[in-house]
């Protein structure tokens, strides 16, 4: 699915690209940057068709949704609060 049609698949399901990303538990960044590709993942294409057809034919998603256990993804790497890509980050004195 081009980018294009699968914006157009968010209008039926009346979702920005941003409230698709925050309801499927992506960052909004991720998605976004599928525009570039100009091809979106089949995965998230079925998603977006599901979703806009169940709006169209009046049936609410978001119940369904709701009903999935969601757990964030961690981070990839190595990186963790004071550390980037794993390495130890020093104390930077600007002044």
């Amino acid at each position: 699915m081009t980018y294009e049609q699968f914006l157009a698949e968010l209008g039926k399901a009346g979702l920005s690209v941003r409230a698709f990303a925050d309801l499927i538990g992506m960052n909004r960044n991720s998605v976004s940057n599928y525009a570039s590709r100009e091809e979106v993942p089949r995965h998230l294409a079925i998603i977006a068709a599901l979703i806009g057809e169940m709006n169209v034919r009046g049936v609410p998603y978001q119940s369904a949704i709701s009903r999935v256990g969601m757990t964030l993804k961690k981070p990839r790497g190595g990186a963790r609060p004071g550390r980037f890509g794993g390495d130890r980050q020093e104390e930077l004195e600007l002044g």
